[in-house]
């Protein structure tokens, strides 16, 4: 029963994940929050009478220290102790979504800097301003496709079928002598 009102309860939330019947996943937090976290919950066979298996093993939690990681995991053992006996993960969900300040708190933020602060490029005694900049190289389908496009107006550039307008004359020239061979008979 638990399993169907977890799904009920977090149809078409994005952050609830059913990884299988006995194994789920809720991302704490926003995406690109940077204190945002995922946990983990399996039920055992005997669930609820037994604790479920909590876990932040994901690789989404891979920038969090393992000290903070097992803070709110102890967090939450104290709540799976109060509520053991009764379908919990809910629970268990929406307790970690109200505390997730203070169970981040000692989590320390990397902001990334741009790539230009951060890493030098080139030789460190010449400017970036005396740097050549290389000329742009297209490859054959890229030409093809320059050479494809049409103008403002929706049309080709002038002269782009002239192939087609040389057969088509020398085309109205054979029609047109084989017309006069016709009349002359």
């Amino acid at each position: 029963m638990e399993l169907e009102a977890l799904r009920s309860i977090y149809e078409g939330d994005l952050c609830f994940r059913e990884l299988s019947p006995v194994s789920f996943q809720y991302r704490i937090g926003e995406n690109g929050d940077p204190k945002a976290f995922l946990i983990e919950v399996s039920w055992p066979e005997t669930y609820p009478q037994t604790a479920p298996v909590i876990s932040m093993d994901a690789f989404f939690n891979n920038t969090i220290s393992s000290t903070v990681k097992q803070s709110i995991l102890d967090k939450l053992m104290v709540e799976v102790e109060a509520n053991l006996g009764t379908a919990m993960t809910y629970t268990l969900f929406e307790y970690a979504k109200d505390n997730k300040e203070s169970f981040m708190e000692n989590q320390r933020v990397n902001t990334v800097t741009s790539a230009s602060n951060s890493i030098a490029t080139g030789t460190p005694d010449v400017p970036a301003s005396k740097k050549k900049d290389k000329k742009e190289q297209l490859s054959k389908t890229q030409k093809r496709k320059l050479a494809d496009k049409t103008d403002h107006k929706g049309e080709l550039p002038r002269g782009w079928n002239w192939v087609d307008v040389i057969k088509h004359v020398s085309i109205l020239k054979l029609s047109l002598f084989n017309t006069e061979k016709i009349c002359k008979k």
